[in-house]
């Protein structure tokens, strides 16, 4: 093992130890380096908005995916728990109207008849909207499910852990059904899904999808200016934030290293240098990007080291650039977050998948206006059964009082 001394003189005498000495200060700076996690209320209140809608969504999924879409009330109930429901079932259909219709019949023939839930009918008239969104907005999932291949290693990601990332890309549910077979010229599926060895495979290269977020806006600025910018990160750390001296001057040398974008060919960096972390922060940031809220839990990352390279301590490249990235802990759950990609609590450019949530989310707001008027009325039917005892009370002492004074005139 060659001592410090030794190494740098055996560096300067050979240009494959130049190599070797950078990549090593590089790691060891690199896990020198320790940055505070600090809470973002605004950004942790960017997910603390979905929490309803996203609990009811759950609910919705699960009877949706029951065989001719029913389920008995009781079944729903005991998966309470999995669903992450804290309230019992009929809770949360008085909290949520307008979901379901309850009906009775029998799970077995001759059986009791118990209550069955199945979509309402503003349910199915929002299914009906989903897809007609999914329809409008194809060449962007295409495009997208494009720039995930083309970023991976072998230009291959397991089929599985795509189904499993469909709704953090607003992919439509038979996707790999349709979308593949549809456009053969892109894609190419390997094996069956569900079976945990099938791949799909990008059949050829689209120079149109090979430029990442950060490059079209150096391009625009590009445009607009004259002058030709250089990709870069927008990096921004929030108010009251500070970093130490050791960690500002670690961030100023790697901002200017070059950009490196997440579709070109890295297979010859070495993965513990300076040019790979920039590269992995650019895979990280086109991911984000390309997801509908610019978020995404990490461990869903996570299922993806093998296919983007990312390394097993990946998560600390989220809290290292905390100019880049918010890394969340709302809800027990971490979560990267595009900083750059919210305004305080709200997102800035919004994905045209975003339409399936605001239409879901005007469902949940009618149905609970409905439950506010229904308990409105029966709140001044109430009032009024009040009123009408009093009134009625008032007329029976009247009368009671009236034959007391004319029993004593006759006495």
């Amino acid at each position: 093992m060659l001592g410090r001394s030794k190494l740098a003189t055996f560096a300067f005498s050979n240009p494959q130890g130049l190599v070797l000495l950078s990549l090593l200060q590089f790691t060891a700076s690199i896990s020198s380096l320790k940055v505070v996690w600090r809470k973002d209320p605004k950004l942790d209140q960017a997910i603390e908005n979905d929490k309803k809608w996203r609990l009811c969504a759950r609910v919705v999924r699960e009877v949706l995916n029951e065989p001719g879409q029913v389920i008995p009330l009781r079944y729903l109930e005991k998966r309470r728990e999995r669903l992450r429901l804290p309230v019992s079932i009929e809770v949360f259909l008085a909290r949520y109207p307008g979901l379901f219709d309850i009906y009775r019949d029998r799970i077995r023939p001759k059986s009791d008849l118990v209550d069955f839930l199945r979509p309402s009918d503003r349910i199915n008239r929002f299914l009906e909207e989903e897809k007609r969104i999914h329809e409008e907005n194809e060449i962007l999932i295409v495009s997208k499910l494009c720039k995930l291949l083309m970023m991976a290693k072998d230009r291959v990601v397991s089929a599985d852990k795509l189904v499993e990332v469909k709704r953090e890309f607003g992919f439509p549910n038979d996707f790999l059904v349709r979308l593949v077979s549809k456009y053969p010229e892109s894609f190419r599926l390997h094996g069956a899904p569900g079976e945990g060895k099938s791949f799909l495979e990008l059949v050829s290269w689209n120079d149109e999808f090979a430029k990442s977020i950060i490059e079209k806006k150096a391009d625009e600025e590009s445009s607009l200016t004259g002058i030709r910018v250089r990709p870069e990160f927008n990096w921004k750390l929030p108010r009251g934030f500070l970093l130490k001296k050791e960690m500002r001057g670690w961030v100023r040398d790697w901002i200017e290293l070059p950009y490196i974008s997440p579709y070109n060919d890295v297979s010859h960096l070495d993965q513990a240098s300076p040019e790979m972390e920039k590269r992995s922060v650019g895979v990280f940031h086109e991911l984000l990007s390309l997801s509908i809220y610019k978020r995404v839990p990490v461990p869903i990352l996570g299922k993806f080291c093998e296919e983007y390279r990312f390394s097993n301590a990946f998560s600390s490249v989220f809290t290292r650039h905390s100019g880049i990235f918010y890394l969340s802990r709302k809800g027990g759950i971490h979560t990267a977050m595009l900083r750059g990609a919210y305004n305080g609590e709200e997102l800035i450019d919004r994905d045209p998948l975003l339409e399936i949530r605001d239409k879901f989310v005007e469902l949940l707001d009618e149905g609970q206006q409905q439950r506010a008027d229904q308990l409105k009325l029966q709140k001044e039917m109430v009032r009024k059964n009040l009123e009408l005892m009093a009134e009625r009370s008032k007329e029976l002492n009247c009368h009671k009082l009236g034959t007391e004074m004319q029993n004593c005139c006759t006495v």
